[in-house]
């Protein structure tokens, strides 16, 4: 990382002009995110997704054989960011949300029957985060 010294005061670059820029545009960094699983000591690292823009938020269905994620390569403005169902390699894509704003942040209950997230949805135009739990009907 450079260091540079703007208008008399020390910030790092590129970094704070590009947090500006996105703050511009309603948005934040990272926007570049993939999935990756791995064995619990870090072993066998391998990403699954290659979706470009944000995906994150990862968490294991209860049977094991899937992940749920959070994403917004949909959408090339980078919002919404919605909830999609994968297998452990990346593939048959399904997407599990289709809301117009922020859902995220999914997981389980410990007998697999239920859904947590958190969604900015039903949230009167503020910017509240509410979580939502929902029958998980596979």
């Amino acid at each position: 990382m450079k260091a540079n010294l703007k208008n008399g005061v020390f910030c790092a670059l590129p970094w704070i002009e590009e947090y500006k820029s996105l703050l511009k545009d309603g948005l934040v960094a990272p926007t570049q995110m993939e999935v990756w699983i791995a064995n619990a000591d870090g072993t066998n690292a391998k990403q699954i997704t290659h979706l470009g823009q944000a995906n994150w938020a990862p968490n294991f269905t209860p049977d094991g054989k899937h992940i749920i994620f959070c994403s917004n390569h949909e959408y090339k403005r980078g919002f919404p960011f919605n909830m999609y169902l994968m297998d452990l390699e990346g593939n048959h894509i399904e997407k599990i949300s289709r809301d117009k704003g922020f859902d995220a942040f999914p997981m389980f209950s410990p007998d697999g029957k239920r859904i947590l997230f958190s969604s900015n949805r039903n949230n009167g135009g503020t910017r509240d985060t509410n979580l939502f739990v929902a029958d998980w009907v596979d």
